[in-house]
């Protein structure tokens, strides 16, 4: 099999970590970059990167991808023949109260991604988008064929961003670029300013959890595994410009450069009310529910449509809600030394 030199941004992360795992074990040279912030508990961060230190085909460099220079001394070095770019300020909520270290992190950075990516020949660049771009479309499920101009969180809109430059590269360079939108990540090692690990804290030690909407969302949850499985399937296949695009009729998701963008989720929401119940069952306890109105920015459902990702890759969800639940439980409570 072929072995491949790839850049992994964000590797102290959530889904970096695992996907650093996923490249190591098949064989792969991989360079994890990350800067460590302290934008949720950084002992976690540096928890899930004490899991790669035994490869001996991996590294790590501390940076931080808004460093214009030191990013391009990092390609310039390094000589990638594949990134897989998952380095972002995060979270919808966040946004709202800190818009400037979204423009840093998610638009100067990711500028920073294309040019190294465009002056050292990268053969493809597999980036993360996120279904926060939907905003406030209500058409179900969520295409990537769909019109996503109306965000409603700068989040979504420096995501929906990130699609618009990396089509600009892949026309004016040839640049192989395919976005990626994630809908609802769970599992072991989540971030915990999602919800998952916020209810189980509180569930566990028998105080409220704040459930916004009512307890009315919808949301496409989508277990880690099936995130890396995805991710990995799309980097092994270079975009390729779709030869019967029409500017007549312009389909969102392809073009007749090499650009792509596809949903990536479990194609089956699930009700907040139920996920919260499959918490419950798993960690022996129930909740105590503060039922709050919808926060600003948020959307009540998320729904993929991943029929494009499943007929050119063969994606396949496979992890059950409850099988899921079970595992992160498993997960958490050993981590977090929980009876």
């Amino acid at each position: 099999m072929l072995i491949l030199k790839i850049l992994v941004t964000g590797v102290a992360g959530f889904i970096g970590s695992l996907q650093a795992m996923r490249l190591l074990e098949r064989g792969d040279e991989v360079v994890g970059i990350d800067n460590i912030n302290d934008y949720y508990n950084v002992e976690l961060k540096q928890a899930r990167l004490a899991r790669l230190k035994d490869y001996s085909n991996f590294s790590f460099i501390k940076l931080d991808i808004a460093d214009r220079q030191a990013m391009a001394e990092l390609f310039a070095e390094e000589k990638f023949q594949r990134v897989v770019h998952l380095a972002a300020q995060a979270g919808v909520r966040y946004s709202i109260t800190h818009p400037h270290a979204y423009m840093d992190s998610n638009i100067i950075g990711f500028m920073n991604i294309l040019e190294g990516c465009r002056h050292h020949q990268v053969e493809h660049l597999v980036y993360a988008s996120s279904s926060s771009v939907y905003g406030a479309n209500t058409k179900m499920p969520f295409s990537v064929h769909d019109n996503v101009d109306h965000p409603v969180s700068l989040y979504a809109a420096s995501k929906k961003a990130n699609e618009l430059m990396a089509h600009t590269y892949s026309h004016l360079y040839q640049l192989p670029t395919t976005g990626l939108r994630f809908f609802t990540v769970y599992g072991p090692w989540g971030r915990p300013d999602m919800s998952p690990i916020l209810f189980a804290k509180n569930i566990t030690q028998g105080l409220p959890i704040n459930v916004f909407n009512y307890g009315n969302h919808r949301r496409d949850f989508t277990y880690i595994d099936d995130i890396v499985t995805g991710v990995t399937k799309v980097l092994d296949k270079p975009a390729q410009p779709n030869l019967s695009w029409s500017s007549d009729n312009p389909d969102p998701g392809a073009s007749t450069a090499p650009y792509r963008v596809y949903n990536i989720g479990n194609n089956n929401p699930v009700h907040l009310l139920d996920f919260i119940g499959a918490l419950e069952d798993a960690i022996g306890k129930k909740a105590i529910k503060n039922l709050l109105p919808m926060q600003p920015g948020d959307v009540p459902d998320t729904f993929a449509d991943v029929s494009d990702l499943t007929a050119e890759f063969g994606y396949k969800p496979e992890t059950p809600i409850k099988v899921g639940v079970n595992a992160f439980v498993e997960w958490y409570k050993k981590y977090h030394q929980v009876c």
